[in-house]
């Protein structure tokens, strides 16, 4: 049990009465090794006194001063981080499918990776999410507005269908509007939301997507952005190859003015890699918790036996 701290660390001052206690015992151990030395008559000794065990009759007072230590840590509130699923959060699950998408600088094709991760980023996200999924190319399409069923989000997903030019701005303007509206209609409030924004390529068409993340933002909806691709992808259109190259510096700024983070996929086994990540990011929260319960039952087994082995020892409770 990894402990990362205490709730209550003035009990501990209790350990220096425990000390106490196991010095008293040791004082009073060596002061009747005194006595026993000054009595002359050894053999008389034999006879008037009772046999006294050796080194188990100590067994019983450590027992004890182990129970006390426990139980005094206990006292002192131990909490360890524990990860906890998040019952309330939106996820505007965001998919670039302009026609850049069908190079083959990621195998078998970008699109065909980013279809496998998504669907595996959605299969193991918290039950308890509401995920929502849109996809964009010249134009953007909230094709399932965000629910807590993984089947149409999944259906969707296998449905993806290429589009000319990139509209990003328009993309995150779509998926701000998507949250806002769902957060309408939650009993207790809008939920916190994130949008996760894969894409491969530079806006070309639509809002200024810079304006939009700002605006992001002021919302505080992070942005999460995932650059898929290569700087040497390219495609073939009207019967030429046109090169495709990923922009990295765009997406950057994306998730640096809208408070998210910046992924860097150049193959699909990273890409699944920060899908996972984002999962565990996204669909659960870190918290303290109180780890006081172990070290009280533990404390109380530990005294209950140095009772037992007193009664077994000496015949009386020590």
């Amino acid at each position: 049990m990894l402990i990362d701290g205490f709730a209550s660390p003035a009990w501990f001052v209790l350990l220096a009465a425990v000390a106490a206690v196991v010095v008293g015992y040791l004082l009073v151990q060596r002061r009747r090794k005194r006595h026993v030395l000054r009595f002359a008559n050894l053999e008389l000794l034999d006879r008037v006194a009772p046999a006294r065990p050796g080194w188990p009759r100590h067994v019983p007072a450590a027992l004890f001063v182990v129970s006390f230590v426990l139980l005094t840590v206990g006292l002192a509130g131990p909490t360890a981080e524990a990860k906890i699923p998040r019952n309330r959060a939106t996820v505007m699950l965001t998919v670039d499918v302009s026609l850049s998408m069908v190079s083959t600088d990621i195998q078998p094709s970008r699109i065909k990776a980013a279809q496998a991760s998504a669907k595996s980023f959605v299969e193991h996200m918290t039950p308890g999410i509401n995920l929502g999924l849109e996809t964009f190319g010249g134009a953007a399409t909230i094709d399932v507005s965000p629910t807590t069923d993984r089947h149409p989000v999944m259906a969707a997903i296998d449905a993806m269908k290429l589009q000319p030019s990139t509209a990003t701005g328009d993309a995150i303007a779509a998926a701000l509007q998507a949250i806002q509206s769902f957060g309408n209609v939650i009993p207790g409030g809008p939920p916190p939301a994130v949008i996760v924004l894969m894409s491969d390529g530079k806006q070309t068409v639509g809002r200024d997507e810079f304006e939009m993340a700002q605006e992001a933002a002021r919302q505080k909806i992070p942005i999460n952005t995932i650059s898929f691709g290569t700087e040497d992808g390219t495609i073939e259109l009207d019967g030429k190859e046109v090169p495709v190259p990923v922009d990295d510096d765009s997406l950057h700024k994306l998730a640096d003015i809208s408070g998210g983070q910046f992924f860097k996929a150049d193959t699909s086994e990273k890409l699944q890699q920060i899908y996972d990540n984002l999962g565990e990011q996204i669909g659960y929260e870190t918290t303290e918790r109180d780890v006081s319960k172990p070290f009280f039952a533990l404390g109380s087994l530990v005294a209950i036996s140095a009772a037992g082995a007193a009664l077994l020892i000496s015949q009386r409770l020590p």
